[in-house]
């Protein structure tokens, strides 16, 4: 490999402020970069749902093939988005320290908040305390009685979803982030689900936006993978000058707790590892896709050092966690989902 290290990345302008994100941090460090662009199945095909197309690595496979075949030296991921089983010759080479790890919901009038069943859909518990008239942005909110429809191409946000507000519509929205907002202002939707680091990473949060603090979120949502050939000694190198610990250490927590129930990012599952002080704090979730069952679990774990990488109890936290809510009746969830997907 030559001295300019070659960085893969989709043609998305997300994908490609990430991109530009690890050349920045890679300069710091006084190693030289490129970019090279890739298309990947997932933004070829807008059309079908992401639950349909076997969506496990849908967006990283094209790079991962460019990195094995020597194309390219490192990928940039949504960590999102990658498998939990890296490809055979690939080795995670980084994680950056982690953006925003919620969802939001843009909605279709920044002057309008839709509320149902007398509970806001503006934000988390206490928005059923509120009484009307509302105001946001000065100015009243509207009630509708209408169906109330909303778009996501995400299975767990639809599960999520449907849980909270069982009568509500959901529409598959595909495309980057750009088409999906275009989408949003174009249709009669009242609004759909982003996810924040994604919005806010280009600057292109709408005011008509609230974050849904009551969803939790992706396993490893808000947190960017650098993924590299395993013998790339230079590269691994490279990329570990900006490797952060911490959110290194939640995502592998939360990859775990997925890979142990089920394995992919198009199943209705959510996870969030937060450290606080010296402890972890682990909640996860498993839902039916009409979202009609729900198991939750909760957990913490305290003993980490200075570093932020922890005791092997620590790192194991994700996988207790998973056969925690495999016990609590998960397990059934898991094989309702498996036989729906057969």
């Amino acid at each position: 490999m030559g001295n300019v290290i070659r960085i893969g990345t989709r043609e998305s302008q997300l994908a490609v402020w990430q991109a530009t994100k690890v050349q920045q941090l890679l300069a710091e460090n006084n190693f030289h970069s490129e970019l090279v662009y890739i298309k990947s199945e997932g933004d070829i095909d807008l059309h079908t749902a992401l639950y349909e197309m076997g969506v496990q690595g849908i967006f990283t496979r094209s790079l991962d093939i460019a990195l094995l075949a020597d194309k390219i030296d490192i990928a940039v991921h949504s960590m999102k988005d990658v498998p939990t089983q890296l490809p055979k010759g690939i080795a995670q080479a980084a994680v950056l320290e982690r953006a925003s790890y919620k969802d939001l919901f843009v909605f279709k009038n920044a002057d309008v908040v839709n509320v149902v069943n007398g509970e806001s859909l503006i934000v988390n518990e206490d928005a059923s305390k509120l009484e009307a008239p509302f105001t946001i942005h000065n100015s009243p909110l509207t009630i509708h009685h209408s169906p109330f429809t909303i778009a996501t191409s995400s299975i767990r946000r639809k599960a999520q979803w449907l849980n909270r507000y069982p009568h509500h519509v959901i529409e598959n929205l595909r495309g980057n982030v750009n088409t999906r907002l275009r989408k949003v202002a174009e249709s009669n939707w009242q609004g759909a689900i982003f996810a924040a680091a994604g919005l806010e990473r280009i600057g292109l949060r709408p005011e008509n936006s609230i974050e849904l603090d009551w969803m939790l979120p992706a396993p490893a949502q808000g947190a960017i993978m650098v993924v590299c050939r395993d013998a790339d000694v230079f590269c691994l190198d490279a990329c570990g000058h900006f490797n952060d610990n911490l959110t290194a250490l939640c995502t592998k927590i939360e990859r775990d707790f997925l890979r142990i129930l089920l394995g992919g990012c198009s199943t209705p599952i959510s996870a969030l590892a937060q450290v606080k002080a010296d402890t972890i704090i682990f909640k996860g979730n498993i839902l039916s896709v009409d979202g009609k069952e729900k198991v939750e679990v909760e957990m913490t774990k305290s003993g980490l050092d200075g570093s932020g990488l922890g005791t092997r109890e620590n790192a194991d936290l994700g996988v207790t966690a998973a056969h925690e809510i495999l016990k609590r009746g998960g397990g059934e969830i898991v094989k309702g989902i498996r036989n729906a997907t057969k």
